[in-house]
């Protein structure tokens, strides 16, 4: 069974059945989706304004990302015996307001990775989370880690942009995507050598990123829409995302002692944001939570 077809209980029938079943799924899926509403939705709908103002910059782009050098691989960076912490240069956000708006992204980074990150989000939205695209030049340009470029990419013109402007991976938001969206953004990006963290908060987006063939899932505790942090999320959703796959644990991780129950839920990693972005010493922040051993997932 290929990753994208994988079902939690299809190991208990035949083929035939799971068949009827994924497509029922499926069919279910691509019906009942509907846009995000609240801030999730805000913020994707000016993503596409954005994005529609990009495509006049298509050919430029394409040819800038067609010859960038190979940039760090991010999945093997998440793949050592400690929960590996990804940090965030994060300025801003809706939840929190100003965070610390007068971060240097590239400084930054390097303090991060002398605290032991395995790797960077840099977070380019700018009208929320006061971001851009000079963040991301800067962190890839100082750091030596793999970088993740974290937007609402809603259109494939953003992928083809964050991988000429250097980054190793971008996000994309299940929720923020119709079903057959997420499958065209997922395969603009494996043609482009771009990888994915495909972010999810419950089971169905689980489903969904699944059959996009997913290899880095994040599961948010914080639901977007409404910005609330539920802290049971992770511990929920993380221990069903198969064991060969990456799972990474996000928001609302401050201290050693949350990311130990992440580790205990299965988390290969860890990304975090605010804490890091506001310390007056960010690579002793990063240490403090880069020290935990990785706990294998059953699933």
């Amino acid at each position: 069974m290929s990753k994208g077809s994988y079902n939690a209980h299809s190991h208990d029938r035949t083929s035939a059945e799971v068949k009827i079943i994924r497509t029922s799924t499926e069919t279910q899926d691509f019906s009942a989706w509907q846009r995000p509403v609240g801030t999730l939705g805000e913020l994707t709908e000016a993503a596409r304004e954005r994005a529609a103002a990009l495509k006049v910059r298509t050919r430029v782009l394409e040819r800038a990302a067609a010859a960038r050098r190979p940039a760090l691989r991010l999945a093997p960076a998440l793949g050592s015996a400690f929960v590996a912490v990804i940090a965030e240069v994060k300025r801003a956000s809706p939840s929190k307001g100003d965070i610390n708006s007068k971060i240097c992204a590239g400084p930054q980074s390097v303090a991060y990775a002398g605290g032991g990150a395995a790797a960077i989000s840099v977070l380019t939205e700018p009208s929320r989370f006061g971001g851009s695209n000079a963040d991301l030049i800067d962190v890839v340009a100082a750091s030596r880690l793999p970088v993740i470029r974290k937007d609402f990419h809603v259109e494939e013109i953003q992928l083809i942009e964050a991988k000429s402007l250097g980054a190793s991976a971008a996000l994309l938001i299940v929720r923020a995507l119709a079903p057959e969206r997420l499958l065209e953004m997922a395969r603009t990006a494996r043609d482009i050598g771009l990888e994915i963290l495909f972010e999810i908060r419950d089971e169905r987006e689980l489903e969904r990123a699944l059959r996009a063939e997913a290899t880095i899932i994040g599961v948010n505790n914080r639901n977007l829409e409404t910005l609330e942090i539920d802290s049971s999320t992770v511990l929920r959703v993380l221990p069903l995302i198969p064991h060969h796959l990456i799972a990474v644990a996000e928001s609302g991780y401050l201290t050693a002692g949350e990311v130990e129950r992440a580790a205990d839920a299965g988390a290969d990693a860890v990304l975090v944001g605010s804490i890091v972005s506001s310390s007056a010493d960010p690579t002793k922040a990063v240490r403090a939570l880069a020290a935990i051993p990785r706990r294998r997932r059953s699933s």
